[in-house]
Formats: structure tokens, sequence, C-alpha cells
């Protein structure tokens, strides 16, 4: 029985190599197409017309409608932050020190990191599926066939209202994280309402607030740029719209951590 012809090791090689370098050069083209993409985007902003209505429109979508998960789970986590913290500080007699460790850790790290991913989940995720079904339903190559610039009536305008919301949801999960720890350690703790206020006081400063503020700006930029570029460019039908949302939310949610390690590092 003749036996199948296998290729030679020196041609696997070949292939391998081959696969490895195609897959780096669409690789380094996907990111390409990206940043010029994005780069259109930011510039449009600033040209006209200034479509202020569809800017409040997105406002609305990305931070109106976030509020409500955002506090929510910045309360949760601020109580676990407080739970959590004072069991280990108990141990070294600290355990005031729960509302600096609270504060600081929402202010300068989970803030705009949970807050930018639950609005990447959210927002980023609708902005995704919206854009691909007006790609499926050809509304955005209308635009184009009416002299409308669908990059900055479309991206533009969710650029401008995600770096202006997130910001925002994120400084209300710091507070909100604050609170809900606060009323855990003093109700159930036991712990004085002086002197968790106060170890705040004395603990925060300035830059601790706008390390925070400054990931948060990074962030939306982020999520904005990336939902709407795999929305404006999604193939394949409703298949292809889901898949596209699939990899905007994952592309975004790695990259937010990966930027917050980044940022860190080159802030601190």
């Amino acid at each position: 029985m003749l036996e199948p012809l296998r290729p030679a090791p020196g041609l696997r090689l070949t292939n391998l190599l081959g696969g490895l370098g195609h897959h780096a050069i669409e690789g380094v083209g996907s990111i390409g197409r990206f940043v010029v993409f994005s780069g259109r985007a930011a510039v449009a902003i600033g040209r006209r017309p200034f479509r202020l209505r569809v800017v409040l429109e997105q406002l609305h979508f990305f931070g109106n409608r976030s509020i409500a998960i955002a506090v929510l789970t910045a309360s949760f986590t601020g109580m676990v932050l407080a739970l959590q913290g004072h069991d280990t500080l108990q141990r070294f007699g600290s355990e005031s020190q729960v509302g600096p460790l609270v504060a600081l850790s929402l202010l300068r790290e989970l803030a705009p990191v949970l807050a930018g991913i639950v609005i990447a989940a959210r927002a980023g995720s609708a902005t995704t599926a919206t854009l691909g079904n007006m790609r499926m339903t050809e509304q955005i190559d209308a635009l184009d066939a009416m002299a409308i610039d669908s990059r900055q009536y479309l991206v533009s305008t969710r650029l401008l209202a995600a770096m202006i919301a997130v910001p925002i949801i994120t400084a209300l999960f710091s507070l909100a994280g604050i609170v809900a720890a606060f009323v855990l350690a003093t109700q159930i703790l036991g712990q004085e309402p002086g002197v968790f206020w106060g170890g705040v006081e004395r603990s925060v400063e300035w830059v601790d607030i706008s390390l925070g503020l400054k990931k948060s700006f990074v962030f939306a930029a982020l999520i904005a740029t990336i939902s709407c570029y795999r929305g404006y460019h999604a193939t394949g039908g409703a298949t292809g719209v889901g898949r596209a949302t699939t990899r905007a939310v994952v592309e975004t949610t790695s990259l937010i951590l990966v930027g917050d390690y980044v940022l860190t590092a080159l802030l601190m």
C-alpha cells in the first residue's frame, strides 16, 4: 500500500515561517489602519459642522445610561475593599488606615479600570453593534453618498462624548466606592467616622486624583475608537456583527488592563 507523501522538513519549516510572516504583516497592517482611522476621527472633532445634538445624544448614551451599573459596581467594590482591608490591617493594629486604603486604591487604579471595563461592556459593545448594523444595511454608504463625512458623524461625535463621559463616570465611581466603604466601616466594622475621613483627607493628594483622571481619558479614547473601528468595518452579515462586537469588547478590555500598567509605570 502506498504511503501518503509527506512534505520535506525544509518545506514544513518554510510553510511555518511563511504563515508567521503572513500573520505578522496582517497584524501590522491592521494596527496601521486602526491608527489612521483613529487619527482622522480625532482631527475631525474640530471640523465643521459641529454636530452638538449628536454629541449630546452620545453623552446620554455613554454617560447617563452607564451611571447605574457603574455606581452598583463601585459600591460593592468599595465594601469589599473595606472588608478585606480591615481584616488584613487589623492583624497589624492599623485598622484606622482602612479609609486611605480604599480611597487610594479606587482613585489611582480600580476606578478608572473598572469604570472603563463596565462602559466598554455596555456602551462599547452597543456602539459596535450599532455601526455594524449600519454597515450591513448600507446606511454608512448612504451617508457618504450624500456627501456627509460618515467618520465625523458616527465616530468623532462618539469619541468626543466618551472622552467627556468616562472621566465623569470614573469620578462618580470613586465617590460611590468611598461612600460605600465608609458606611460599611462605620456601621458594621465599628470605626469612628472622623477616623475614616481624617485618614482619607491626610493621605489623598491631587496627584492621586489626577492619575486616575488621566487614565480615564486614555481609556475613553480606546473604548470609542476600538468600538467604532470594529463596527465601521464589520463584514459578513449578522454573524460578522456579532464577531466584531466580541472582538471589540475583548480588545478594549485587554488594552485597558495593559494600558493601566503602562500608564502607572510612566506617570508615577
